[in-house]
């Protein structure tokens, strides 16, 4: 299995978050995008509808009567309801339930690095886990060092 982790040191997570969930989109993946904190679950779905004003990525909130049909499912739980293969951990917090998924999304910011780390040593001993680091150069993700 395959963890990106992306460290965000321009633009924060809403930015990223629909870039990625296009892509996973785009190969036919459902995804799971989760965070504990309420306010930012909300922000995320504000972003998923709005960044491309031609367009929208459908989705909804853990807990709504369609969760099971959606492509993208929004919650605090790491439980793919809607049978979800990829999952964004847009809160710089890991769980381990991520490796129960195809590819996992690490999403970290400057003062979450030592967690990071941690969580990159314990991933890179692991047999069969791929972990692959990702920068920002200017406005586009590289894949780095």
């Amino acid at each position: 299995m395959r963890v990106d982790f992306y460290h965000l040191t321009r633009d924060p997570a809403v930015k990223l978050v629909p870039m990625l969930a296009s892509k996973s989109l785009d190969v036919g993946k459902r995804l799971l995008l989760l965070s504990q904190d309420e306010g930012r679950r909300s922000a995320l779905s504000d972003a998923l509808w709005s960044t491309d004003p031609a367009s929208f990525l459908a989705h909804d909130l853990a807990g709504s009567e369609g969760q099971a049909e959606q492509p993208i499912l929004i919650s605090d739980q790491c439980e793919a309801l809607n049978g979800a293969q990829y999952i964004i951990l847009s809160d710089g917090s890991w769980r381990e339930e991520a490796l129960n998924f195809e590819r996992a999304f690490f999403l970290f910011t400057a003062d979450q690095i030592d967690h990071a780390r941690t969580v990159w040593r314990d991933l890179a001993n692991r047999e069969a886990v791929t972990p692959r680091y990702w920068k920002q150069d200017g406005g586009r993700w590289v894949e780095g060092p």
